[in-house]
């Protein structure tokens, strides 16, 4: 145990001890991670998380047992913690560490910041606090069985947002149960209720708000708000699976339509906090659906059957017949293989999947999707695995250490990766990458350019889908370079209302604005200034409504490139991508997103250092860029240097 005397030199154990540091997330890796820290000797600590705990989390997050269900997860961690170093000085936030609460000020009273979160969002936010406060942030992910660690540094080392991210598709369990927000979230929930029904139980499948968990209310439970006599005296509770409710009203499409879209959606509703800066869910009553399907602009119905975009009546009507055909099914099954396998091929499971996500897309506001995208985008689920969590959260303080020791230059990029490299590896490290002179984060004088059409862009379309969702901002300021009009404001005026909320519906041609006009935007939550480079374009390619790149040289059209002849990597390329997730659910795609190898790479042997994955969040392993080429000296002198980094490799 490093808090043993000796173990450390003294001045570094001193500094150990002294130094506040910020824990964000409690999850997967959070719960290894306090674990880690105060049993190395940390004193001062905060920890800030949002969720509450959920049973599936009991398999991994150890600090969590069965009576911790629906309480806050850093609390319940900090008590945990507390008994493995009881003169630890440990405080815990339920909340988000993206609210006003947590500013500049709040960053700048710690001397380290280590992340372990979920979700691209607060990942962004708080790589852009770190950089504001001018402190050290360690970043780590976890997808399945990929892990990785690394350090930010302002000024030194590349930030989170240095290289652009593919688009996030893997997702917590939180966001598919609660707070969907993209049609892919809809369809997961719809297949784990498929499974809840008719397949293998697995409790990570759960679908809906714990309905007979009294902790896990809001201020105002719903319509099946938990009943106080559910729990025993010993604080657990006794739950009913879903599959033996579900065979008790007899697979009743009508009860099963009434809890699922109406009695659960009032449940999510009394919990409060989930709404405050959300569109509200609207429940669903089976006596009366909607006739229409909720369509874009441009979309028409297709003749096509599978291309037909069902109303939730169309839906209902699918989901009756799937479910008692499905039912049958189920009937006819015996012995240890009574249970359904969902079969993307197999029409009534497939029907009930994408009726229920299209349910679920109608009330929660998203557009809904035909058979065929469903279909499409079912793809297969893994699970988190806690000891790749266990892994990286050890990374984590090792890197950590450095920092306190006074050897930034010695910290590195760590990789835990699922095949050996050629040196017998699966924990490898590469040095940490400079600043992107073309960041529009860290870069001395942050700017960007945005290509799109700016006679049908409206002020509230680039306030939510550049300013706040491609750029992240949280509380986005805009007006116009040397004219001084406000376009989009945060200050609210005495109705409590946005001062510029008459802009909303307006183009962006209506203000002048033509090509190459600037718009400076700023956060004053973030400490972010930005300059905006405006580019007018009629149509972009692939569909794209706009295009963001801190490279002004990407907004040209594509050129084919030749084709390149495969060249084997090595273990001292750097990679642009990050992982994402720390735990919960991830989708992987079938065969995509990864480029072709060698023979021998692809069976395992001397395979390549996978680059960052980003995952949540299908995972999208991405080949390295390609090493330059070295003399067999060379190489031979590279892979020895990697060696002599201070990280311990596992065999």
């Amino acid at each position: 145990m490093a808090q043993v005397e000796g173990v450390f030199e003294s001045s570094l154990q001193k500094s150990i001890s002294d130094s506040k540091i910020l824990v964000v997330g409690a999850g997967g890796i959070g719960c290894e991670l306090l674990k880690n820290i105060v049993l190395t000797g940390f004193r001062n600590i905060e920890v800030i998380d949002l969720d509450t705990i959920d049973v599936s989390n009991l398999n991994r997050q150890f600090l969590f047992q069965k009576q911790h269900v629906g309480k806050s997860k850093s609390t319940c961690a900090r008590e945990a913690a507390l008994r493995f170093a009881p003169g630890a000085e440990i405080k815990a936030h339920h909340d988000s560490i993206m609210k006003d609460d947590y500013g500049l000020n709040f960053f700048k009273g710690f001397a380290l910041c280590l992340n372990a979160l979920d979700n691209r969002a607060a990942r962004n936010h708080v790589n852009r606090m770190c950089l504001a406060a001018n402190i050290p942030l360690v970043e780590s992910g976890t997808a399945g069985y990929l892990g990785q660690v690394t350090v930010i540094r302002k000024g030194k080392t590349e930030c989170y947002e240095c290289q652009p991210k593919p688009h996030q598709k893997t997702f917590p369990g939180c966001t598919i149960r609660n707070t969907p927000s993209e049609a892919i979230h809809c369809i997961v929930w719809a297949k784990h209720l498929f499974n809840q029904l008719f397949g293998e139980y697995d409790p990570d499948d759960d679908v809906s708000p714990d309905t007979e968990d009294p902790e896990a209310a809001g201020d105002a439970a719903g319509e099946n708000a938990a009943d106080e006599s559910a729990a025993k005296a010993d604080g657990n509770v006794e739950r009913k699976s879903t599959r033996i409710w579900a065979q008790e009203c007899g697979y009743s499409t009508q009860k099963l339509f009434q809890k699922f879209f109406n009695d659960d959606i009032k449940y999510l509703l009394s919990m409060e906090k989930l709404w405050s800066k959300r569109r509200k869910p609207t429940p669903l009553d089976w006596d009366c659906l909607p006739s229409t399907p909720s369509m874009t602009a441009e979309g028409e119905q297709s003749n096509l059957v599978d291309q037909k975009v069902w109303s939730v009546a169309e839906c209902a009507n699918q989901l009756d017949t799937a479910i008692n055909i499905l039912k049958g099914k189920l009937a006819k099954l015996e012995g240890d293989k009574a249970f359904l396998v969902w079969d993307k091929d197999d029409i009534e499971s497939l029907n009930f999947v994408t009726a229920c996500a299209n349910i679920r897309m109608h009330i929660f506001n998203i557009k809904q999707e035909s058979r065929f995208e469903v279909k499409s985008k079912a793809g297969n689920i893994i699970p988190a695995i806690a000891t790749t969590n266990a892994v990286i959260a050890g990374c984590i303080v090792m890197e950590a250490i450095k920092i306190l020791n006074g050897q930034e230059d010695k910290c590195k990029t760590v990789y835990l990766r699922t095949q050996p490299n050629p040196r017998k590896k699966i924990l490898v490290t590469e040095a940490l990458e400079p600043p992107n002179p073309k960041c529009y984060v860290c870069a001395e004088k942050p700017e960007v350019n945005v290509k799109l059409n700016m006679a049908t862009f409206t002020i509230k379309m680039f306030q939510e889908r550049i300013l706040k969702g491609a750029l992240n901002m949280i509380s986005p300021d805009a007006e116009i370079e040397g004219k001084g009009v406000i376009l989009i404001s945060s200050e609210l005026d005495d109705d409590g209302l946005p001062e510029t909320e008459c802009n909303n519906d307006k183009f962006l041609k209506d203000f002048g604005l033509v090509d190459g006009n600037v718009l400076v935007c700023d956060d004053f939550l973030q400490n972010y200034n930005l300059k905006v480079y405006l580019w007018h374009a009629d149509k972009l390619e692939d569909g794209q409504e706009f295009l963001v790149t801190g490279d002004k040289d990407q907004l040209q059209p594509k050129e084919e490139e030749p084709v390149k002849e495969t060249k084997e990597d090595t273990n001292g390329t750097s990679s642009a991508m990050a992982i994402d997730v720390d735990d919960d659910i991830v989708e992987v795609s079938n065969g995509s997103g990864d480029k072709k190898r060698p023979l021998e790479e692809s069976n395992g042997n001397g395979e390549a250092k996978k680059a960052r994955v980003e995952g949540g969040d299908d995972v999208e392993i991405m080949d390295e860029k390609s090493a330059e080429a070295k003399s067999a000296e060379d190489l031979k002198k590279s892979l020895k240097d990697k060696s002599e980094d201070g990280v311990v490799c596992i065999e």
